[in-house]
């Protein structure tokens, strides 16, 4: 049997002379013990178009990231290096470094994958081209786009022993069929759950690399839902390595933490660290010091296969996002729950656990009700309207918005009759035609915009409804399942029958979003109820929960009633109503806090009032019943 040393000497014999014949002959030259780090401290050119500080890389401006690019070397025994990190710290260039070694040092089938083909393009033309072009070692290996046949396309790029083809996470026909020996997963807590009917991006991706016993695999992600989000668990399968600096003063070893923090939540001028052992401050400028003496610590050691590391957004170096810029964040977003979550995913490099889909009991949210008065609440901006379609009735809810999408209930209505027939729209157009009279001096309010749900069993009816109306944002909707959907789309769909838009809003993320504000009683975004409201309005209200269940391998999360049978149309309502508010925001780019500032400046002491507790106010002025109508919150 040939030895190891024969079948190497035999290889070298057969492909050297190759490889000067095709001209490749500046591969043997390379150095194949260069350490990435190494590599992009040599070669590495940043501009002024993709980067703040142009020039060549310097590493040591980022020390934490030595050890991650190392760790992607070839000569480092690991096969897959799992990054989850905070914002602004560097990540996405350690990968590009890495992307550019193995174009120039260890050449191979590479694949990189992004959320969606949108972004794998932006990328593309963004930040991988200009780094090409702007390092002289890699653009003599890529030839120009321009050139005819040049292997050099915005989704792959061909280079002696290799090439780079870039995909998007929810393009399956990307992650199948070609080997690939380096695996680039970028971003994979925004990858959609499936990849079209083929099950799990990532996992389908990884397959691809299974054939090259030297692969190697980066995922990099800040983390979103707890137990949910995929960095998180890559994390956590790995050896979880933490980055240490030394205190300034005690020379105490210690992981930056939000917790020690400090700064005046009432005038942030200068948010400081205080170390954990001495309780010295330290200050942001001292960053340089301290990051240049770090140290990756491994929490779990034992797990060589895998090495994953965690940072914050708390490492950023000094001169990029100081601790004072967090905690100006901070104190902003704390008080709403959608904003905290994205502080403490992209600021803290944490998950965030989901308290949304948590059971609400419904007779505390009685107990918050008010009493509107006569008129729409100072505080209301806008007026918007969300229509639930059933086989004998419409539901509708008239919902007013304010500053920070704080929201009032003004009106729910329900119109028996059947869809059918013209004579329950004609009903509907009498609804939308309102004028609501105003606590401060403006003009009477009109409803803006309205969803109305087109997924029952009237869909011809509603969307032939909708189309004429459009210009008066009359607008036909359509549940879309599934998480991380956009609540309302860049586009119309058609239906299919009478060829006419009808908008997919992302009903769960909707939830998600109102129903962590209902939580609450005091944060932006809260919800005001009028009295009177029946107690089978918050019932529905709240009869929906989230289960967490196994779908295909992974945990997946799901808004379902609570239990079988009960209703859930004031939801439903509520979220359609939120989708016409995003509408108004996405496409006509309302903004809710400036038109809150002008309605100021015409009553200032009015416009932020809330109405007075009338605790004497006699049932009829609370609340007026017609058969049609479950309550109202004004008069009319």
């Amino acid at each position: 049997m040939e030895s190891g040393k024969g079948f190497l000497k035999k290889q070298r014999k057969f492909w050297i002379p190759r490889l000067i014949k095709n001209g490749y002959e500046k591969l043997l030259q390379l150095d194949y013990d260069l350490l990435v780090s190494d590599w992009a401290d040599k070669e590495r050119i940043l501009t002024s178009d993709t980067s703040a500080e142009s020039g060549r890389w310097k590493t040591s401006r980022t020390p934490y990231l030595r050890e991650i690019m190392n760790c992607l070397s070839p000569s480092h025994p690991c096969r897959k290096v799992v990054f989850m990190k905070g914002a602004q710290i560097g990540g996405t260039e350690a990968g590009l470094n890495w992307l550019g070694f193995i174009i120039h040092c260890a050449p191979g089938p590479t694949l990189v994958v992004n959320p969606s083909i949108e972004t794998s393009k932006r990328n593309s033309k963004m930040r991988l081209a200009p780094m090409v072009e702007n390092t002289p070692a890699l653009a003599e290996r890529i030839t120009s786009p321009r050139a005819k046949d040049s292997g050099n396309t915005i989704f792959q790029k061909d280079f002696p022993g290799g090439s780079l083809i870039m995909t998007g996470a929810n393009a399956p026909s990307g992650l199948r069929s070609v080997p690939i020996r380096y695996l680039f997963l970028d971003e994979i807590d925004e990858y959609p759950k499936d990849a079209g009917t083929e099950g799990d991006p990532v996992d389908l991706a990884i397959q691809r690399t299974a054939t090259f016993a030297n692969r190697k695999i980066f995922m990099i992600s800040t983390p979103t839902i707890k137990d949910l989000s995929r960095i998180e668990q890559a994390f956590l399968e790995g050896d979880q390595r933490y980055y240490e600096v030394p205190c300034p003063y005690c020379d105490h070893y210690q992981v930056l933490r939000w917790a020690n923090i400090m700064f005046d939540s009432k005038n942030c001028t200068e948010a400081v660290h205080k170390c954990e052992k001495c309780g010295e401050l330290w200050h942001d400028w001292q960053k340089e010091q301290i990051l240049s003496r770090g140290r990756w610590v491994a929490r779990r050691p034992e797990n060589t296969d895998v090495v994953s590391f965690h940072l914050s957004s708390l490492y950023s170096p000094h001169g990029w996002l100081s601790w004072t810029d967090i905690a100006k964040e901070f104190l902003l977003a704390k008080d709403e729950p959608t904003r905290l979550q994205v502080w403490t995913n992209t600021k803290l490099a944490e998950s965030w656990e989901d308290m949304a889909g948590d059971a609400i009991d419904p007779t505390n949210l009685v107990a918050r009700a008010e009493y509107f008065g006569d008129e729409l609440p100072a505080g209301v901006c806008i007026l918007t309207c969300g229509v639930d379609v059933q086989d004998n009735r419409l539901e509708i809810e008239i919902v007013g918005w304010g500053r920070g999408e704080e929201s009032w209930s003004i009106d729910y209505q329900i119109i028996y009759g059947d869809p059918s027939t013209p004579e329950l729209w004609a009903e509907m157009d009498r609804v939308l035609a309102r004028r609501y009279k105003h606590a401060i001096n403006l003009p009477d309010l009109h409803i803006t915009a309205t969803c109305i749900d087109s997924g029952g069993h009237y869909a011809d009816q509603v969307v032939s409804y909708c189309h004429p109306r459009r210009i008066y944002g009359v607008f036909a909707i359509k549940g879309d399942g599934g998480f991380g959907k956009p609540i309302w789309p860049t586009s119309a769909s058609k239906n299919a029958k009478t060829k006419k838009p009808v908008y997919m809003i992302g009903v769960n993320d909707a939830k998600d979003v109102l129903m962590r504000r209902l939580h609450g009683d005091t944060s932006a975004g809260q919800w005001h109820f009028p009295r009177g409201r029946d107690i089978e309005w918050f019932e529905q209200l709240t009869n929906e929960i989230v289960r967490k269940k196994f779908s295909k391998g992974r945990l997946v999360r799901e808004w379902q009633p609570r239990k079988a049978g009960v209703r859930t149309e004031a939801l439903d309502c509520r979220v359609y109503a939120y989708a016409a508010l995003r509408a108004l925001v996405r496409n006509y780019k309302l903004n809710l806090d400036e038109i809150a500032a002008k309605n100021a400046a015409l009553s200032p002491n009015v416009a932020h009032r809330q109405p007075a507790q009338n605790q004497n106010a006699p049932a009829a002025q609370q609340v007026r019943r017609v058969r049609r109508v479950r309550s109202r919150g004004i008069e009319f």
